[in-house]
């Protein structure tokens, strides 16, 4: 299966997955990330009115195109993304801010059901991406690709520091190891709420947080590319670190063939 990652994604090597800024990849806490070791991370902002704020995190998968968590779009709301975000209270020169032309949300996603999985949404850009050293597209897994258990994978997003605490200002990145899907479904883990179309993630010391939603969970294959695997959708209503209640994502590989498709919709529709 490794093998087949690398065949089926070695023609864009160049193109996804491969930031100018290393990330740190020996830390287990949540630090500060290197600034635009994530080049496609973005924060996802709604529009209240007089301004625009930090709702969600996302991804940018194509010039074009970024994934989030359906549940961090509602309806009527308007939304823009900001590229080459780094420290959210400064103006450092390489921000991209781009307003959402249209938002696919899938069509299976229930608000009253976040267990139910199908988490997922595609944000349709106004204009294409500058893409350059510090603003890049992460790779996409080939479809119904799984990484093994305690992979090492990164969460990364402005999410809220600890439970009920501030929003980081600065990137956030913390090493959330996979958690097999065998693991996470006993009764004292997540048990049946969680889908075989989900990953998880952690579920130690270190988690995802309130304001992390549909950010990206990176992966590193084994061609060096960076993938996101997983979409932040739902942790523990006890707290951001609760044991044996990893953080849940959208599993991106569940969902090829919907992406494919939204992405090929004509812009007239």
């Amino acid at each position: 299966m490794e093998a087949l990652l690398i065949l089926l994604l070695v023609a864009g090597a160049n193109a996804c997955g491969n930031p100018s800024y290393p990330a740190y990849t020996r830390v287990v806490n949540g630090i500060n990330a290197r600034p635009y070791s994530w080049p496609w991370q973005v924060s996802l902002e709604v529009d209240r009115g007089t301004y625009y704020s930090h709702t969600c995190g996302g991804s940018l998968i194509d010039s074009n195109w970024v994934v989030t968590a359906g549940h961090c779009i509602s309806s009527g709301r308007a939304y823009r993304v900001v590229l080459g975000e780094y420290d959210r209270k400064s103006d450092e020169g390489p921000e991209e801010v781009i307003t959402a032309a249209k938002i696919f949300v899938h069509p299976q996603w229930n608000p009253s059901c976040l267990s139910c999985g199908n988490d997922i949404a595609l944000i349709k850009l106004t204009r294409p991406a500058v893409l350059n050293d510090k603003v890049k597209t992460a790779c996409i897994p080939p479809a119904g690709y799984i990484f093994e258990n305690d992979y090492p994978c990164y969460i990364t997003g402005w999410g809220r520091l600890y439970t009920g605490g501030p929003l980081a200002t600065k990137l956030q990145q913390a090493l959330l190891p996979i958690v097999d899907h065998q693991t996470c479904e006993q009764r004292d883990w997540w048990g049946s709420i969680v889908r075989t179309t989900m990953v998880c993630a952690g579920g130690y010391e270190k988690s995802g947080c309130n304001g992390d939603s549909g950010g990206p969970l990176n992966c590193q294959g084994a061609d060096g590319l960076w993938y996101v695997y997983g979409v932040v959708s739902f942790g523990s209503s006890r707290g951001c670190n609760t044991p044996q209640k990893p953080t849940v994502f959208t599993r991106v590989s569940a969902f090829n063939s919907w992406i494919d498709t939204v992405s090929e919709i004509p812009d007239r529709l």
